[in-house]
């Protein structure tokens, strides 16, 4: 089974509900490791599991799973040769002390709880590990009783410290120190012992300066009198550190001698604490363990959607018995795709070994492979349409089907044409069949309710639809398949009686009029020819607004076959659509009869020039030659 079955199906919100009924992170993590189990056996060993659970909790006022925690983190310390603080040694003895406590619970459950008593056998009881911890760690601190040489050191660090306050006190309460004092008590700076003094008479105390004021008006100093002691406890604080730390190192060395067998007690207690989560949530949840099979039957009698909130609709379906292919047909938002996805999540739930919403009559199949198509799967980054996206994912869940396979397919063969789709659907559904996979599909297509008709392994259902108001029932109806309704509920929605007529005709014998399309075409072509007809006859010389521009030009050559005219326009000659001018001035109403029109579109210069090249004119003759001249030499 792949992850995107469990995302479409939401099967991990499923297990965040469970998740929440654990009393640390090791059931946790158990159920985020959890996945559905196409071994019958297995899955009938986790149901067995869940029904002892919650005969333990009816007959127990308290499991005794509180202050349980991870300690795993703690145990790959060990095991990197690190040794454990006071904190950690209490976490890892409170996590003995549960494990005690669970063995001796389950001890005595072995009559009504067989499997989950087994369990306790193989937990290990380190009680020398607990009392010693006990005996040496008080209030997250090496206790001073842990060891003789410790509690000597300690007792002459308090010897030493009040030597030290003693000569403090009398340095204060000497009457010639009054005037030095800043403020008449012993701080500590650095774990060493000190007066505040003055700083403008700091030079008149003998001792070692060890701080000094933010604002600089006091300085902390040791009085030499002391710091022969100050040393003293230095080496004393080094010896209780090294004592705690060899204190430590024990504590830690007792339990990586017992590792192997704590290791085992954090499988087993992370395995009740899952255990019992999913027979809270089963109890919360009104579940019941269903009865199982491996021949491909499904009955589901008044099962919910887990996720579902508020009134649910109980779903009963039968399958794998008498047909082996479902199809699920009804109006859209009738719960069609709910009914497909609760079927879908009920039977992973089930082979993860959780309990489900249903009557006691319900009975599941252990799937090796649950498939499904369900939702949009369009992709922008793959450029794959909603039909491909569709048919590229059953492509690969036929590939990897087998004779115990659960399909869920949601509008099969939809998001394209709908003959196209209903044949593809029909030879798709045609071949999971031949392959012997449970196939449940939705769908609106005719086509495919006929086939399941005519088919002795294929079954009709419906999604039930209240016609007065509008409102889907969530009721799965077998053997009758349902309409979509589509008709219905756009009359209600308020569409034209002759456009839902025309629709009905269309439906019944196909005959699409045509007339109304063909007169238009008729009225719009005798437009265009009209407005065609109606487009000047242009003329050189002829005065033009250009309307893109808002300005006026001159016709320099008339309309061509392709309806374009040339213009002159600011000196330069342009192509413009004969559409896209409107006629100012006729030429003839511009110029005289006889103008020369041909000057319009040449300037005094070249006019010039040909009037001196044809009297002679030897300077336009130079002028001509010597721009053939230059031309040859481009």
């Amino acid at each position: 089974m792949n992850k995107c079955t469990f995302q479409k199906l939401q099967l991990d919100e499923v297990k965040e509900l469970v998740k929440g009924y654990c009393a640390s992170s090791l059931g946790k993590d158990l159920i985020d490791k959890l996945n559905p189990s196409g071994n019958k056996k297995v899955v009938k060993r986790r149901l067995a599991e869940n029904k002892e659970a919650k005969k333990i909790i009816e007959n127990s006022n308290h499991i005794p799973l509180g202050g349980l925690s991870n300690v795993n983190t703690l145990i790959d310390k060990i095991e990197k040769g690190m040794i454990l603080d006071p904190y950690e040694l209490i976490k890892i003895q409170d996590f003995l002390r549960g494990s005690r406590k669970i063995k001796s619970f389950m001890s005595d459950k072995e009559f009504y709880a067989p499997t989950l008593s087994a369990y306790a056998a193989n937990i290990t009881p380190c009680e020398n590990i607990e009392s010693e911890i006990d005996h040496c760690i008080r209030g997250s601190k090496v206790d001073s009783q842990a060891s003789k040489e410790l509690k000597k050191i300690r007792r002459n660090i308090e010897v030493t410290k009040t030597k030290i306050k003693e000569r403090l006190n009398k340095f204060l309460t000497a009457s010639g120190n009054k005037q030095y004092i800043q403020d008449f008590v012993i701080s500590k700076r650095e774990d060493r012992y000190v007066i505040p003094i003055k700083a403008s008479y700091k030079n008149k105390v003998s001792g070692v300066i060890l701080d000094t004021s933010s604002k600089g008006n006091t300085v902390f100093i040791e009085p030499n009198n002391v710091s022969k002691f100050s040393m003293e406890m230095i080496c004393l604080k080094s010896e209780e550190s090294i004592e705690e730390n060899k204190i430590l190192s024990y504590l830690t060395e007792l339990i990586f001698e017992k590792i192997t067998n704590i290791k085992l007690n954090i499988e087993i207690l992370a395995e009740y604490d899952m255990v019992f989560a999913k027979a809270k949530y089963s109890q919360n949840t009104n579940g019941i363990t269903p009865k199982i099979n491996d021949r491909g039957y499904i009955k589901i009698v008044d099962g919910k959607h887990p996720l579902l909130k508020g009134h649910v609709v109980p779903l009963n379906l039968e399958i794998g018995k008498n047909y082996r292919s479902l199809l699920i047909t009804g109006p859209n938002a009738g719960g069609k795709t709910v009914a497909l996805k609760t079927v879908g999540l009920l039977s992973l739930m089930v082979q993860c070994g959780f309990d489900i919403c249903a009557s006691e009559e319900t009975v599941m199949n252990v799937f090796e492979n649950i498939f499904v198509d369900i939702g949009d799967n369009q992709s922008i980054e793959n450029a794959l349409s909603t039909f491909s996206s569709h048919i590229k994912n059953i492509a690969q869940i036929i590939s990897s089907s087998n004779n115990s396979t659960l399909l869920i397919l949601d509008e099969i063969g939809s998001g394209t044409e709908p003959n196209e789709g209903a044949a593809l659907a029909i030879a798709i559904l045609e071949e999971m069949y031949k392959m012997g996979c449970i196939t449940l599909a939705s769908t609106h297509y005719g086509e495919l309710k006929k086939y399941a008709t005519y088919h002795p392994e294929f079954e009709n259902s419906g999604m039930m639809f209240d016609k007065d108001t509008l409102q889907p029932l969530y009721k799965l109806t077998i053997g009758i398949s349902q309409d979509s309704n589509a008709l219905f509920i756009s009359k209600k929605m308020g569409i034209k009686d002759k456009v839902l007529k025309k629709a009905k005709e269309y439906m019944d014998d196909k005959n699409y009029n045509f007339d109304l399309v063909k007169r238009s075409k008729i009225e719009s072509s005798a437009k265009v020819y009209k407005e065609e007809k109606e487009i000047p006859v242009y003329q050189v010389g002829d005065k033009v607004k250009l309307l893109d521009k808002d300005d006026f030009g001159i016709i320099y050559k008339p309309v061509d076959k392709f309806n374009n005219v040339k213009v002159l326009y600011n000196n330069e000659f342009i192509e413009v659509n004969a559409k896209r001018i409107e006629l100012s001035l006729k030429a003839a109403e511009l110029y005289p009869k006889d103008y020369d029109l041909n000057s319009l579109f040449v300037s005094y210069k070249e006019r010039k020039l040909d009037r001196d090249i044809e009297r002679g004119s030897k300077k336009a003759l130079k002028k001509i030659q010597k721009e053939i001249n230059q031309r040859k030499q481009l």
